[in-house]
């Protein structure tokens, strides 16, 4: 499988992707993703170079955003200043479920910070989704709180709010073929 940067036409492939996965959701009783993604907004973050694309073939197998920046109102003063990277919208297509695919992309996403400079791997989950919690949590991350104060990015209440990190670190084999570009340094680290 080859991880790549998404590009502008990958929009729609990403917003049906995201429909499928709250629609997988909601059969689970969960309302996460229930709220349309602006298609702007996610463009935005594709042009800027955080959305990246898992792909099996023709088929995306999956999809995780990399950013240095933080959702506001989530992460303290002194959190934004240690060099951190964070994980948004990471999605496995339902026909690669159990495949640690989701794990990998966070090993992947890990060592792509650690390249960055970054001491912290860094997410917000959905507040009430139990088991996505569950699995940051077997997957290495700590809970650090649950913020429940705020506004959403795509309107509405803040319902991503439950905070975890790990550290940033090298991996040896995620066993993707990587075609995405060198991380940028962030501007703050050593």
């Amino acid at each position: 499988m080859i991880i790549s940067s998404a590009e502008p036409h990958d929009v729609a492939k990403l917003l049906t992707f995201r429909e499928e996965a709250a629609a997988w959701l909601r059969g689970l009783g969960s309302d996460q993703w229930s709220r349309p993604y602006p298609a702007d907004k996610l463009l935005a973050t594709i042009e800027a170079g955080t959305v990246f694309m898992l792909r099996d073939g023709h088929t995306t197998a999956g999809t995780i955003t990399l950013t240095p920046d933080a959702e506001d109102g989530l992460w303290t003063g002194e959190e934004l200043a240690e060099p951190s990277m964070f994980v948004n919208k990471l999605t496995v297509a339902r026909e690669y479920a159990g495949q640690n695919l989701g794990g990998r992309m966070l090993d992947w996403a890990g060592d792509r910070a650690h390249r960055a400079g970054a001491r912290w791997l860094r997410l917000d989950a959905w507040t009430t989704n139990d088991g996505l919690q569950r699995y940051y949590l077997a997957q290495g991350f700590t809970h650090v709180r649950t913020v429940r104060e705020g506004t959403a990015v795509n309107g509405g209440p803040r319902v991503s709010g439950w905070l975890a990190q790990r550290a940033a670190q090298p991996v040896a084999d995620h066993g993707f073929t990587d075609r995405t570009p060198a991380p940028e340094r962030l501007r703050f680290a050593a």
